[in-house]
């Protein structure tokens, strides 16, 4: 089922041992799933991703769509996952947290005109242990919330935009706005010694993991009528 006006996520199964985000154009989709917010916190492999219902681990998803911004201004992001994922906003980079490791939190900021603009948002699932892909925003006014489509929508009517046509409006991040947090290390359970691996691309990651979690900022209770949305897509 269409979300109109939501994120549309393809999906593509991965090579086992995947330490990063693949390239997505020299891959072929397996299928589709729609979603008007990203809202799946660190939980156990087992409790599965919603949508992909044959898949546990070694897959990825690629969503992509629109939002739009009626007051302009600056706009933080939280991008929380497990395994990799990165967010973006008219093509530019904002939040890099790729790699495979233990759930992990970065945050950045950028400077939004108003009108329409296009993001993406590219996950990856590695190996069993956790799962997670949590995606937040906090306006000019500083409220976090998870990012939902259903709030960040334009005026049903297009006589009633007041800004310029959609091509117009890609506005990349102000250099010195742009500060993604750190990953923080991956929480080691007490009385396991667990050695860290680095891979050929420089990621550090851990063959077993907790599903400990770096903390989201603390987001705002939801309206009911923004509950997520993530139904399968069968493909011809």
């Amino acid at each position: 089922m269409v979300v109109p006006g939501g994120l549309r996520g393809d999906i593509y199964f991965l090579p086992k041992d995947t330490k990063m985000l693949p390239d997505f154009d020299a891959l072929e989709p397996v299928g589709t799933i729609w979603a008007s917010r990203l809202n799946v916190p660190p939980r156990h492999w087992t409790d599965g991703f919603p949508g992909i219902t044959e898949r546990f681990e070694w897959f990825a998803i690629n969503y992509t769509g629109r939002f739009w911004i009626e007051k302009p201004g600056r706009y933080s992001f939280a991008l929380q996952s497990d395994d990799g994922s990165k967010l973006y906003i008219d093509d530019n980079l904002i939040v890099d947290n790729d790699c495979q490791h233990a759930p992990d939190t970065r945050i950045a900021d950028v400077t939004l005109s108003g009108g329409l603009h296009r993001i993406r948002v590219a996950f990856f699932q590695g190996p069993r242990d956790c799962l997670a892909l949590v995606l937040a925003v906090a306006g000019p006014e500083g409220d976090w919330r998870v990012f939902s489509t259903e709030e960040f929508k334009p005026p049903a009517n297009p006589e009633d935009w007041k800004y310029g046509a959609p091509d117009a409006l890609a506005v990349p991040p102000e250099p010195a706005a742009n500060r993604s947090v750190p990953a923080r290390e991956a929480v080691k359970p007490e009385g396991k010694k667990r050695d860290a691996k680095v891979s050929s691309h420089g990621c550090m990651y851990y063959p077993v993991r907790d599903c400990g979690s770096t903390p989201m900022p603390r987001l705002r209770e939801d309206p009911p009528t923004l509950q997520p949305v993530m139904t399968p897509t069968p493909r011809p």
